[in-house]
């Protein structure tokens, strides 16, 4: 009975806190952020940036997924920053607005603790695999941590999977479970087929939703309620997240080839724009 009315489940079921209060924080300092970039530095034409938003070179000054200034100039704080940056305004109304929505209801689930983790643990996941699947582009967005977020509640289903439903408490969370299965999957599905929207990419996406599982997976174990599988789970979770973490970091510092020229992304697209503004630098000289 409580499948059918949604409105109903949302009046008795029960979550953590009232509010969540990171997902709003972190919407509304991103949009702040894009709003300084867009007047400090001017808005791109169409052409160079189809989201309505600033020039590459302004991106990466401001923090984009580099990996020739990650690997080659051991910038490591730039696996972190693309989280508060977006590539234009149609970018950011599309992620604000999952995690206004979703995001905000998963944080009150969970606490804003465990929301907090997941959502930087998936960013710098999606910025790894970026940097090593995708080595000659900028990357910038929140969208790898959603995709973590999506990957951490569908570890969560796994975990409580086979919980009793006996009371009423227990067949309302069942009743949610099933709903938020069909969320996150669909989810998924919507922000991987924009995954090839200029600066952005679908390895940020994978990697932000293969962490958010990988992390969510111990997190999450340790409320199954029968002991031997509470530990089973948190073990091979933990096992799954460090070995995944520890792999991906020595591929991409030792194997991963950079495209040296975007070192000086302005340079790299003058070569392809012949009227290419460069507004924002740290270089007095430059244009």
């Amino acid at each position: 009975q409580y499948e059918d009315g949604e409105v109903y489940l949302m009046d008795v079921y029960k979550t953590k806190q009232k509010y969540g209060y990171l997902s709003i924080t972190f919407s509304l300092v991103q949009t702040i952020i894009l709003a300084i970039m867009m007047i400090q530095c001017g808005v791109a034409p169409m052409r160079i940036n189809i989201m309505i938003g600033p020039y590459p070179d302004v991106l990466s000054y401001w923090g984009a997924k580099n990996a020739a200034l990650i690997l080659d100039e051991g910038e490591n704080w730039r696996l972190i920053t693309p989280m508060l940056l977006h590539a234009g305004i149609i970018h950011l109304v599309g992620n604000i607005s999952v995690q206004l929505e979703t995001g905000v209801f998963f944080e009150r689930e969970w606490g804003s603790p465990i929301y907090l983790v997941i959502y930087l643990t998936s960013t710098v996941g999606a910025s790894i695999l970026s940097t090593i699947a995708m080595p000659g582009s900028l990357s910038v967005g929140s969208s790898g941590a959603v995709m973590g977020i999506f990957g951490a509640k569908l570890a969560e289903l796994f975990c409580k999977a086979c919980e009793p439903r006996n009371t009423f408490d227990e067949r309302v969370n069942h009743a949610m479970r099933k709903h938020q299965l069909e969320l996150s999957l669909g989810g998924c599905v919507i922000v991987m087929l924009f995954s090839f929207i200029p600066f952005v990419d679908w390895a940020a996406h994978l990697g932000g939703m293969v962490t958010g599982f990988a992390v969510g997976l111990p997190i999450f174990a340790l409320q199954i309620k029968t002991i031997g599988w509470r530990i089973l789970w948190f073990v091979i979770g933990s096992v799954i997240t460090v070995v995944g973490c520890v792999m991906s970091l020595q591929y991409m510092y030792n194997d991963v080839e950079t495209v040296e020229e975007l070192a000086d992304v302005c340079g790299y697209y003058q070569q392809f724009y012949d009227d290419y503004e460069c507004t924002c630098t740290l270089d007095d000289g430059d244009d």
